[in-house]
């Protein structure tokens, strides 16, 4: 059946739980004939079993088989049903008394098994379906409804590994696209068998209730100063739901609007309080879906005091939407640039407690969650303040989840990519090589540092990037120079020149002087020794891919990325041409000398 044979696996990595549709007697393996369903944990040994063909199921008959895996933890169990028809039987084939909660993760991989002993067979997955918000009575796959979802299952980008709590196939034919009509609803799993030997479906469960909460639902803790809420679910919520809360999407209503989504302020009834509707635009089917990557990552792990937390979704129809907590005084952004002469200005102690926070939000994403999430796009924007100020990240629809890594840069395995990001955020070895890693993350929030410090946009109207702007000050040796004018004075100097230091060495040109998050948040406590930074700005030279004929280098003194321009919205996405030339195609370069010496090869094939 595709499964490691026994003893049961020592590494908890190996840990498993399957069902099993077996049609081969193996009496060694407590096999009760040779036409049984049985559910295996971490072992081939079934902890129960059925005969199928007492229960009217044939697994060689070739027919095709209709099942529905289901596991609650609230009360231990896990239940199977099948049958010939899409209409899920009244009662389970088979139950089990047993507790996963050790054994399933916050990422785990769900599909198919299958092998063909020394027979011969062939194995037939018809349509498959994982949810993790109950189930429904029956499984029309022919039938639409109003609530059917359009998009929400498009496949995640390849290169990551985030995890979709939604996930749908379909055999429409090749003739039949996303767009020229909705695709059918498949509310539960079904699985065609046929020939003479085993498969098996290592399927996990529907519904899964891991953490154990008090009868409020919640509960907090704090572990090496960072806080945490226990996992909780957003609920579902109906496209008329929707529509009440934000007045018909009332242009009144948006408080923000980026390349992929517009969000409107809403107000949910029954106490539901004020929140933040993510409206998603149609997905461009050449790029990953933003919001089956957000959706995911949000619901895999994230839940932290400094990331803004998911409350609600919808898919029905044509729409996508997401639903935050929603923070009154917006994004960062706005308060530093867009109300440069307002009245509101952040004061030094603030301006500290943001930079803690967002610190503290990375370093659980680097190295606190089960997995790694390179979150590739932060920036001000998506640094929203609550009612006290208090830094909370969002926007993860750019996020990749890799798996850790002992490699010191966690480049592991990782293929390039099309670089995604904002411009004046983007590390230049990211630029060019389209790996992003976590020193691609602080050299981002090495930009956001020095916003927060100096005042000033990534890069300005005149051209000015605030990258270049302070390691100037800090070659003149006037680094406090170049604090925010609009604190009149008011801060410790001592704690602003180690932010500009600190600032400076996140965005180090060579992305291994750059520290860990983690270790930004112990110096601008004090806890940790200043950064070491050289006199003048680094000069670092990158070998991009290039074709095997080509020995070009390029000097690379700053990003030189995005100078002289600026998005026009606070969520515009800043892509380049893949990185990975093929060695057929003749390239050309075109240098582009910019300001400060500022130095960029940009490589086009010939036929652009």
């Amino acid at each position: 059946m595709g499964l490691p044979p026994p003893p049961p696996p020592i590494n908890q990595q190996d840990s498993y739980f399957a069902v099993e549709f077996d049609t081969h007697f193996d009496p060694s393996l407590g096999d009760i004939n040779g036409n049984h369903i049985g559910i295996d944990v971490d072992s081939v040994v079934s902890v129960a079993s059925v005969d199928a063909i007492s229960k009217g199921i044939n697994l060689k008959s070739g027919r095709k088989i209709s099942v529905w895996v289901e596991y609650r933890d609230a009360v231990k169990i896990a239940r199977v049903w099948v049958g010939h028809s899409s209409a899920k039987p009244s009662n389970p084939i088979l139950i089990a008394q047993i507790d996963l909660s050790q054994k399933l993760k916050e990422f785990m991989h769900v599909g198919f098994s299958a092998s063909n002993g020394k027979g011969s067979s062939i194995h037939i997955v018809h349509h498959w379906q994982f949810k993790t918000f109950g189930s429904h009575v029956d499984m029309d796959t022919d039938q639409e409804e109003e609530g059917d979802c359009f998009f929400c299952c498009d496949q995640l980008d390849q290169n990551s590994t985030s995890p979709a709590p939604y996930i749908d196939y379909d055999d429409e034919s090749e003739n039949e696209t996303h767009y020229n009509r909705r695709r059918r609803k498949i509310e539960e799993a079904a699985l065609g068998l046929g020939g003479i030997s085993a498969i098996l479906v290592s399927a996990l469960v529907i519904s899964i209730f891991l953490t154990k909460r008090s009868k409020k639902g919640t509960s907090t803790s704090t572990i090496n100063n960072y806080q945490f809420q226990t996992p909780k679910l957003p609920s579902r919520l109906s496209l008329s739901e929707i529509k009440s809360a934000t007045m018909g999407f009332n242009r009144d209503r948006l408080v923000g609007e980026g390349g992929s989504a517009k969000v409107y302020k809403g107000s949910l009834p029954h106490g539901g309080g004020d929140v933040a509707v993510k409206r998603f635009s149609r997905v461009n089917c050449n790029f990953p879906n933003p919001f089956t990557t957000e959706f995911a990552t949000m619901v895999g792990c994230l839940r932290h005091k400094n990331l803004v937390q998911l409350q609600g979704w919808c898919c029905e129809g044509s729409e996508l939407v997401l639903v935050y907590e929603y923070l009154p005084n917006g994004s960062l952004n706005k308060i530093l640039h867009k109300n440069y002469n307002s009245s509101l200005i952040l004061s030094w102690k603030q301006r500290v407690n943001i930079v803690l926070g967002v610190a503290s939000a990375l370093t659980y994403l680097h190295e606190e969650c089960e997995r790694q999430i390179i979150h590739r796009d932060v920036k001000t924007c998506n640094i929203l303040l609550d009612s006290d100020f208090n830094p909370k990240l969002g926007d993860f629809g750019l996020a990749e989840v890799y798996e850790h890594s002992s490699n010191s840069n966690n480049t592991t395995r990782r293929e390039a990519t099309l670089p995604a990001g904002t411009m004046g955020y983007l590390a230049p070895e990211y630029v060019y090589s389209g790996v992003p890693t976590v020193k691609t993350d602080v050299y981002s929030f090495g930009v956001v540092v020095l916003e927060v410090a100096t005042g000033r946009r990534p890069v300005e109207d005149d051209g000015t990037v605030i990258v270049d702007y302070v390691w100037r000050m800090w070659e003149r040796r006037k680094l406090i120079d170049a604090r925010d004018g609009r604190l009149m004075g008011k801060f410790d100097g001592v704690e602003m020149e180690r932010m500009l230091m600190v600032g400076l060495a996140c965005v180090h040109p060579d992305y291994e002087s750059r520290p860990r998050v983690r270790d930004v948040g112990r110096i601008l406590k004090g806890e940790a020794p200043l950064p070491w930074l050289p006199p003048s700005k680094p000069r670092v030279r990158i070998r991009p891919v290039l074709p095997s004929d080509n020995e070009e280098t390029l000097d690379v003194v700053g990003i030189g990325i995005g100078i002289g321009s600026r998005p026009s919205t606070d969520d515009a996405q800043y892509l380049t041409p893949r990185s990975q030339f093929g060695s057929k195609r003749r390239w050309r370069s075109i240098v582009v000398d910019f300001e400060f010496t500022q130095r960029a090869v940009l490589m086009f094939p010939n036929d652009t």
